[in-house]
């Protein structure tokens, strides 16, 4: 009988007492790096998100046989819009039935080079491309190439295009980086940087 309940004894006070406190220990090295993960991940969909918004600002601009903007707009309680100006004039007025996404106030996109975002020179050189140095969110022609509106046109930017980094500071103050180019073909690209590296 001694040894049956011997068999089926719990942990001590002290047994949990450690256990508790490497769980501890454990949580407390974790956290930060988790912390960072959510962050990167936070920027990452920030960064698809308006890729997308682009992409869909190119498709139109060739659908519809015209050329779209994409605009910034400040909304109620300070939140950065970012959405397609469908308006007749290109006037820059947001309306709930244009496709818009909302960015975070932890997260800042800079327009153009100048964005102080690690091997910046390298990375663009790579790129292959002349970004745009007038600092202006993406226009798309008729025929869905990278353009600069002049009045009620907007021509093509021959051999350039546009390059935007976008960042947020993670925990104890690391900076997080990402970047968005539209070639001079129009295509939208993605790009994250992972501490090294610049990747697609």
């Amino acid at each position: 009988m001694a040894d049956r309940v011997r068999k089926y004894r719990g942990f001590s006070l002290l047994e949990m007492v450690v256990s508790v406190a490497i769980l501890m220990i454990l949580m407390a090295i974790s956290a930060p790096y988790l912390m960072n993960a959510v962050y990167a991940m936070r920027l990452r969909y920030t960064a698809v998100d308006l890729s997308g918004l682009m992409q869909k600002a190119r498709i139109d601009a060739v659908r519809k046989n015209t050329f779209y903007s994409i605009q910034q707009a400040t909304v109620g309680g300070g939140q950065i819009i970012y959405f397609v100006d469908e308006s007749p004039a290109r006037s820059g007025t947001i309306s709930p039935a244009y496709p818009q996404v909302a960015i975070s106030n932890q997260i800042t996109v800079h327009f153009g080079t100048g964005s102080g975002a690690p091997g910046e020179t390298a990375f663009v050189t790579n790129l292959g491309f002349t970004p745009d140095a007038s600092s202006v969110l993406p226009n798309f022609n008729a025929r869905g190439l990278p353009c600069l509106t002049a009045g009620a046109t907007c021509p093509q930017i021959p051999g350039g295009g546009f390059v935007y980094f976008i960042s947020n500071t993670g925990m104890y103050g690391s900076t997080n980086w990402a970047a968005l180019a539209v070639t001079s073909s129009g295509r939208v690209q993605v790009w994250g940087y992972d501490g090294t590296n610049w990747n697609e």
